[in-house]
């Protein structure tokens, strides 16, 4: 499928989805907010995707959301004031749709970042598993600098990655992280030199992830989520549940066998959806 804002390509159980804007610093136009659910939708129902690569073209990540598309709804204020801002709150719930198709997707998001990583992109990169950034790159909740609060994720998502005091100082002020303050404080695992060693980097991670039995991958995204969001007895609960009904022997076999022989094991793809009517 063609879209507009970013293109996929799945090649080695990796799944890499790249931002094509880079002349316009990939910023959030109309299209971009529909096609990432239907790129997202495109990755969960192919077999062959075990992770994913997320990365921008051209010198920034993201500069966020596109002003000039969105300027006018932003700031209209005909119409029956209730009725406007009941259709506005469906906007932003949907725009909210668009970045938890990353944190939902069952397998983990790895993101590569450069340059700028601003507005929209911070909500972008919450909702991703892994964040690795370039030496070069910096991080701002720009919301809070034009004026409105963040909404569609990054006040929801970065509680549970960064510390409280860190992020509401980010929050209320506005200002740039630095990428060597992100890796202190636990929003980027590594940086990289620049761009080159960063793809580099975080594909050869996403090659050792899409090794591991997918299905395992699988179960241990839908348990790192679901800890995240319950209490622990819930937790235990559920991996029970999900390991007596999905703990695949051929997989632990295959582990076993390839150990007793010296190899790198290897396991078959996720089966595919059945398609609804």
């Amino acid at each position: 499928m063609a879209y507009e804002t970013m293109c996929l390509k799945i090649e080695d159980g990796i799944a890499h989805v790249e931002l094509t804007r880079g002349s316009e610093f990939n910023t959030m136009n109309k299209a971009f907010w529909p096609e990432m659910v239907k790129i997202f939708g495109e990755i969960e129902n192919d077999p062959l995707a075990r992770v994913v690569v997320l990365s921008g073209q051209g010198r920034h990540f993201t500069s966020g959301l596109d002003l000039n598309d969105f300027t006018a709804g932003l700031t209209a204020t005909e119409g029956e004031p209730a009725r406007s801002a009941e259709a506005l709150r469906r906007t932003i719930l949907n725009m909210q749709e668009t970045m938890s198709v990353l944190d939902r997707c069952r397998l983990p998001v790895l993101a590569a970042i450069q340059g700028a990583c601003i507005g929209g992109g911070i909500d972008l990169i919450s909702a991703c598993d892994i964040r690795y950034c370039t030496e070069d790159a910096f991080f701002c909740i720009q919301e809070t600098n034009i004026g409105m609060t963040a909404d569609v994720g990054t006040l929801q998502r970065l509680p549970h990655m960064l510390p409280y005091g860190i992020l509401r100082e980010l929050t209320y002020t506005g200002r740039r992280m630095m990428a060597s303050e992100a890796r202190e404080w636990g929003l980027v695992n590594k940086i990289y030199s620049d761009k080159a060693a960063l793809l580099n980097g975080v594909m050869e991670i996403a090659q050792e992830i899409a090794s591991k039995s997918p299905l395992t991958t699988v179960g241990n995204k839908e348990m790192l989520n679901y800890a995240r969001d319950h209490s622990i007895q819930d937790g235990l609960n559920y991996v029970a549940t999900w390991n007596a009904a999905m703990l695949s022997r051929a997989d632990l076999g295959e582990a076993f066998i390839a150990k007793k022989e010296k190899r790198d094991p290897l396991f078959n793809d996720l089966a595919r959806s059945r398609k609804t009517v």
